[in-house]
């Protein structure tokens, strides 16, 4: 079978697979498989073994539970209150400050979790009800909770850039580090666009209205502190990288010891936290490693049968410059995030397009933050992606799809623009991890 006819075969049979709710890591191991069977015969079983032991010995791919675990001890001491209380003490009387305050509490939770819709569903339940206790637009609201919990898997530790460096070959500290510029640049542009909204329109942000200014002193201190400390731990756990002191799976460790520390410090330790926890983190992580499973037979089916020599030549024909390859690949991507998850994406989309792009002469680190973006922007865009139905999830019973669209469309041509720029200026993500790490 020509691989033109038989990657329309296998994109056609996930397709009927998900519209009838196969799970996602059955629908692609046994497709692969199925199809595999009745194209090359009993000798498709062979890459059977091979995947099983990349998966299940992968020293990368242990990071992924404990970053789970560790935050889902963190959301379940009460960590996402403590930053967010401290949050808005620290910014103070700007406008949208509380907006803010989610923005940049959002994302650590998200970063804690590692997972977009983990991290949206955490950051909601914590934050929508008290913007909208505190008079804030709905849309507002709903839009910064959905921009700073989808930010999760751009700041370190992030689940999908492990699974990117796993499948590639790469290093995680170095996409861990290359991440940090195109965040920070993110933040800031979301920062500036609800300060400037909230100005010109006072009444999306009532101001004066929260529990923060009634505290006293020692309250506020006490408040601050607890915050603090909780920012601490993910910046031990990114540092300990950095420095060279652990690797990511040994940070996630350190991250675990702390969060149990801290859960301790702020007194709300109990046993039924590590029963609670562990059960949650169990169930992702057998979702997680089930859909990784599939995924690797998928593409390793895929790229045994000559996927890359079809994308390759059809690129020639197309006659596109270096950088438009790259350009089509995101526009590929984006497509894919209105009908599957970040998880799914990565494990597809990365051992297919890494080999090209390096092939064309760019950094595999550049192209794997690209795609972290890209994912980023494509399971929040309407009307598919995935994300939107998290948020309607945990969005009061009368908030609309519509109200929801609109809530995250200017924060999504926001992160359209940051992608846009890291596309045109490869220097913006790789100049910190080239001077840290060479």
């Amino acid at each position: 079978m020509e691989i033109e006819l038989l990657t329309g075969v296998l994109l056609l049979c996930i397709l009927i697979s998900f519209a009838l709710g196969t799970p996602v890591g059955f629908a692609l191991g046994g497709i692969a498989m199925a199809v595999g069977y009745a194209t090359w015969g009993e000798g498709i079983f062979s890459i059977l073994p091979s995947s099983f032991e990349s998966i299940l010995f992968s020293f990368i791919l242990l990071a992924i539970p404990l970053y789970i675990y560790m935050g889902q001890l963190l959301t379940r001491s009460g960590i996402g209150d403590a930053m967010f209380n401290a949050s808005q003490i620290i910014i103070g009387r700007v406008p949208g400050s509380l907006a803010i305050s989610v923005v940049g509490v959002c994302s650590m939770i998200g970063a804690m979790v590692g997972i977009i819709g983990a991290g949206i569903m955490t950051s909601g339940s914590i934050a929508l009800k008290p913007m909208l206790e505190r008079g804030y637009d709905r849309r507002l609201a709903l839009g910064v909770i959905m921009a700073g919990g989808g930010l999760g898997i751009l700041i370190p530790p992030s689940v999908p850039m492990i699974m990117f460096a796993a499948s590639t070959q790469n290093s995680v500290g170095k996409m861990f580090i290359a991440a940090l510029v195109p965040a920070t640049i993110t933040i800031f542009m979301l920062v500036t666009y609800i300060v400037i909204s909230c100005k010109i329109n006072p009444k999306k942000a009532p101001m004066g209205t929260g529990i923060e200014t009634t505290m006293s002193p020692q309250e506020k201190f006490r408040t601050l502190r607890d915050g603090l400390m909780s920012v601490l731990l993910i910046v031990l756990v990114l540092g300990s990288i950095i420095s060279g002191i652990a690797t990511p799976t040994e940070s996630g460790a350190i991250g675990i010891v702390g969060a149990v520390l801290l859960a301790f410090f702020f007194k709300r330790f109990r046993w039924g936290l590590f029963k609670s926890a562990g059960l949650e983190t169990a169930m992702l992580v057998s979702v997680a490693m089930w859909i990784i499973l599939g995924a690797t037979l998928f593409s390793n089916f895929h790229l045994m049968m000559g996927i890359q020599d079809m994308i390759a030549g059809f690129t020639e024909d197309l006659g596109l410059p270096p950088l438009g390859v790259v350009i089509m690949m995101q526009l590929i991507m984006l497509l894919l995030g209105f009908i599957i998850d970040e998880f799914i994406i990565v494990l597809m989309c990365a051992p297919l397009f890494t080999p090209i792009v390096v092939d064309l002469g760019f950094d595999p680190i550049w192209f794997g933050i690209l795609m972290i973006l890209n994912i980023e922007i494509a399971v929040q865009t309407p009307p598919y992606g995935f994300a939107l139905f998290y948020l309607k999830g945990i969005a009061p019973p009368d908030v609309t799809m519509l109200d929801i669209y609109k809530s995250v469309t200017p924060f999504i041509l926001i992160k359209l623009a940051v992608l846009i720029f890291c596309l045109l200026f490869p220097d913006a993500v790789m100049w910190l991890p080239n001077k840290i790490m060479g």
